[in-house]
């Protein structure tokens, strides 16, 4: 499996979860564990045995943002992560999900902060459970800084524009309950609870067949901002192969048989 100093990948039967891992940082975003994530996005879209995938943090912490003393530090020219940043300049920005959607659904497990780059990735993510003494915000405005990650294009469309206005320009901090209640993230649970919650998500996701739920994941994505007669249009261009599918006739016939359905990606 893929994954650099910063960033560890492990399977967990049909989910590949990533783990950033730069406890002693609050795990803020480096070169290598944007690599590294950037890596692991890939990998789960290639692998048809991975059927979700979990991004977590390591010690208590989700993602601090940017470290910003690493940014504007001394990067030695032999480095081999700023050598593979200089030769793709959008790995960042595919690492963070702002260029690049996983084909399989991704869930934030969320303990203790989740601010600025962390928001960010946030918004890339499909579902979103977070420890209830987590943070959440976007302070990048406080330290004269525009957040570049989509966070003015995407949170708006994400959670009601004023709450999204709010968040932006003020650059405070949000609490777990605080961002439930404006739809920024769908569930609190207790602290030290996040990835057990997502990963009992996953495995509820991954018992499905794996050609609904990509396309479904992929049919809400397409048809956000869409008028409804295009967007129903393109639903039925999308759902009606999966309706054709062997997947779907398993599917059928295991429900009449009472048993479980063993789906082949056909």
């Amino acid at each position: 499996m893929s994954g650099t100093e910063h960033l560890t990948v492990e399977r967990t039967g049909a989910t590949l979860v990533l783990t950033l891992n730069r406890p002693e940082a609050r795990n803020a975003l480096s070169l290598p564990m944007l690599a590294g994530l950037h890596d692991g996005w890939l990998e789960a879209d290639r692998d048809d045995a991975v059927r979700s995938v979990v991004l977590t943090g390591a010690g208590g912490a989700f993602c601090s943002g940017m470290d910003l003393k690493a940014l504007h530090g001394p990067n030695p020219a032999d480095d081999p992560y700023r050598a593979r940043f200089q030769a793709d300049p959008d790995l960042h920005w595919k690492a963070m999900l702002r260029h690049h959607r996983p084909r399989k659904p991704v869930i934030a497990a969320v303990e203790g902060p989740c601010v600025a780059g962390g928001t960010e990735i946030l918004q890339g993510t499909d579902i979103r459970i977070a420890g209830e003494s987590a943070v959440f915000g976007l302070f990048e405005v406080r330290r004269g800084l525009f957040p570049v990650g989509g966070s003015t294009v995407r949170l708006p469309r994400q959670i009601p524009r004023t709450h999204a206005l709010e968040m932006l320009l003020t650059g405070r901090p949000y609490t777990a309950a605080e961002a439930a209640g404006i739809g920024l993230i769908g569930h609190v649970v207790p602290d030290g609870t996040a990835l057990e919650r997502a990963l009992e998500t996953a495995a509820l996701i991954n018992a499905n067949g794996p050609l609904a739920v990509e396309a479904v994941k992929a049919c809400v994505h397409d048809t956000a901002g869409l008028a409804e007669a295009d967007g129903l249009a393109l639903e039925l261009e999308r759902g009606r192969p999966v309706l054709a599918s062997a997947d779907a006739q398993e599917g059928t016939r295991a429900f009449a048989e009472k048993r479980p359905a063993v789906y082949r990606r056909a």
